[in-house]
């Protein structure tokens, strides 16, 4: 099947694209390499993809661009879209929500809508777990209310979700919408907290601990997070929301507490009140996606953080080439 990947050259889009690739797909990346973060990452992303040696196509373009996207629809006929683009991070969100918006809820609406004039009948969108807001259900599950999100990212992606449903419902297209959990692993954006720790922590800088430290995450191995999206690749749904989570909640100083075990040195702790928009936990339920679509989390974060140091310390400087 020919698929196209948009937001490729990324974390989870490059582990997505070799993924397709192996299983002998055909695979386009539409990506537009934003200076979000560095640049030279994501061409670097794109090398390992290509390394694979199989074929693979590199298109550079903006989802929220109609003239882009309708160039690529009538050049290739795809049989599936995973969209990953989007502007990413609750606080980043918080200083530009009119660019999350116009990214992420346009840029979406532009990708389904080239969808539907060349009859591509099913996409899988990534939504966030950021949609349940502060949640007194724990853990939370998919038919939790989400009427109440506390950051712009979370809005934009609620907004997807709504503009998923829609073209399911009036054009027939088969939906799934799949809930991101804190994922990490190797290539992960360097100003999450576990890549940005771990180089703190490698340079003997303090590491920004916002809050006491208690703030639980489910933190999500990529290997696990693209496992529930290829379970995507063979299925109809209509429409359908999962949950893509380890389902194990994570403090904040535990998770440092395992950074300092893999790298072998004592972080400095920067103590800060706790940011707007946060959330003090997250937690999947993810008994809908282990019954749908056969959904088994491997890597707990005991192996996880360790994985991530060998790849941080294998790439150190990789980004500056």
């Amino acid at each position: 099947m020919n698929f196209l990947v948009t937001g490729g050259a990324g974390f989870i889009g490059s582990h997505l694209c070799q993924r397709l690739l192996q299983g002998g797909h055909g695979v386009w990346a539409l990506d537009d390499l934003n200076p979000f973060y560095d640049v030279a990452i994501k061409r670097g992303n794109l090398r390992e993809i290509e390394q694979s040696g199989r074929p693979f196509t590199f298109v550079f373009g903006d989802v929220t661009d109609p003239a882009c996207l309708e160039q690529l629809f009538s050049s290739v006929q795809f049989d599936q879209i995973i969209h990953l683009a989007a502007r990413a991070g609750v606080r980043p969100s918080l200083l530009e929500p009119a660019l999350y918006q116009r990214v992420n809820v346009e840029g979406t609406v532009q990708v389904l809508e080239a969808a539907r004039r060349h009859s591509v009948k099913k996409i899988t969108l990534a939504s966030s777990s950021s949609v349940y807001g502060i949640n007194a259900h724990v853990p939370f599950t998919e038919g939790d209310p989400i009427f109440s999100p506390i950051s712009p990212y979370a809005a934009s992606k609620l907004a997807c979700e709504a503009l998923g449903h829609v073209y399911h419902h009036i054009y027939g297209m088969d939906v799934a919408m799949l809930r991101f959990f804190t994922v990490y692993g190797p290539r992960q954006r360097p100003d999450l907290a576990i890549h940005k720790f771990a180089r703190l922590i490698e340079e003997g800088k303090s590491i920004p601990v916002f809050g006491d430290g208690s703030a639980a995450r489910d933190y999500t191995y990529v290997t696990d997070t693209v496992d529930g999206i290829m379970a995507c690749v063979d299925r109809e749904f209509g429409y359908e929301v999962f949950n893509l989570g380890e389902s194990q909640t994570v403090e904040l100083s535990y998770l440092i507490t395992l950074l300092e075990k893999a790298l072998g040195k004592k972080a400095i702790i920067d103590r800060q009140p706790a940011q707007p928009g946060d959330v003090p936990i997250t937690f999947a339920d993810i008994s809908k996606a282990r019954q749908r679509l056969g959904y088994r989390p491997h890597v707990k974060i005991e192996e996880g953080i360790p994985r991530f140091v060998e790849w941080f310390r294998s790439h150190k400087g990789a980004e500056k080439t």
